[in-house]
């Protein structure tokens, strides 16, 4: 095979890859977000302390957890022709990507969200903050770095999950492998798909360690977190700002 031959084959499968991988990454952070941080407000001693609520929920993201992906994508066969109308193609892929990534990101947030300091927490609830005040204003400012650095990680697994949907004909760079690179004993060409993984995911870890960098950074530099206005209080002075060091 030629590398004209190889290119035209890469680039409408790398583009599929992309597509799979950043629809997934989407529906993974708009479900495991809330449900990482549901984790977290109904453990003992949680803003909502729920453990009913709490188990049932960590029961659920472990079993999701548990699961090999290879077994997911064929157990959620009927699922995804129910949810995109066909089991085959990078837009069936995805179903499986996002119900394999959900809990796996939502754990990392919970990880990530566990590492806020109480007593920031404890300072914006002395001052009437809601649930969700303290969420919005503390919690998820305060570990934005972390998120961003699990982000990070699960969009790398998510990559590494796309090649695999390859097996089943889940479309993108997966696909390409096996029907060239192992059906067709193009041991080459399976060389060079697995060298674009390679750089692409370096790509994606250096990206989002350079956005932990920065978002530390400016963290540090600020020196403050402003956290909120005394509930039905006058307006602070700049110079008054609550702020936790």
């Amino acid at each position: 095979m030629t590398w004209d031959q190889m290119l035209d084959l890469i680039r409408p499968a790398t583009l599929e890859t992309f597509q799979m991988v950043g629809v997934a990454t989407l529906a993974t952070v708009l479900l495991g977000l809330p449900l990482g941080i549901l984790l977290v407000v109904t453990a003992r001693g949680g803003l909502l302390q729920n453990l009913t609520v709490n188990k049932i929920t960590g029961a659920v993201v472990n079993v999701g957890r548990s699961l090999p992906f290879v077994i997911l994508m064929v157990a959620l066969i009927p699922f995804t022709r129910a949810i995109v109308g066909t089991s085959i193609g990078w837009q069936a892929a995805t179903v499986p990507l996002a119900v394999g990534a959900i809990p796996f990101f939502a754990r990392l947030v919970e990880t990530s969200v566990r590492e806020v300091d109480g007593g920031l927490v404890e300072a914006v609830q002395a001052m009437g903050g809601s649930t969700w005040t303290i969420v919005r204003k503390a919690l998820l400012p305060e570990a934005l770095p972390a998120l961003v650095a699990s982000l990070t990680t699960t969009v790398i697994a998510l990559i590494g999950y796309s090649a695999m949907a390859g097996t089943v004909g889940g479309g993108g760079l997966g696909t390409l492998a096996i029907n060239y690179g192992y059906l067709r004993f193009e041991t080459g060409f399976m060389w060079v798909i697995v060298a674009e993984l390679v750089v692409i995911v370096t790509a994606i870890q250096l990206i989002g360690d350079l956005a932990v960098r920065r978002l530390s950074h400016r963290g540090r530099t600020a020196g403050r977190t402003r956290l909120l206005r005394p509930r039905g209080g006058a307006p602070t002075a700049p110079g008054d700002d609550l702020v936790a060091h």
